[in-house]
């Protein structure tokens, strides 16, 4: 199928020099370049994660949290994920 794709131009010169040094054609390079890009695994964008706010000790929404909490709650997850 045939599109028409606008490159910047230092773009498309650094295209062209890769598909060269790799002895292949432009089309070869850019169709290989997608290929990758789309099989990847989609990104996580609509995975939400809520994570408890830090602040000043005077406003109701925040939450204390020291050092040692961050590494019991680090620990607690390596153990759930990899075992003791």
């Amino acid at each position: 199928m045939r599109t028409t794709v606008v490159l910047p131009p230092e773009l498309l010169r650094a295209a062209k020099v890769r598909a060269s040094q790799q002895g292949e054609t432009l089309k070869e390079l850019i169709t290989r370049a997608v290929d990758r890009e789309v099989a990847e695994r989609p990104r996580s964008g609509n995975r939400k994660l809520v994570l408890p706010l830090i602040g000043r000790a005077d406003d109701p929404n925040t939450v204390d949290v020291t050092n040692a909490d961050i590494h019991s709650a680090l620990e607690a997850d390596d153990t759930e994920r990899y075992g003791s």
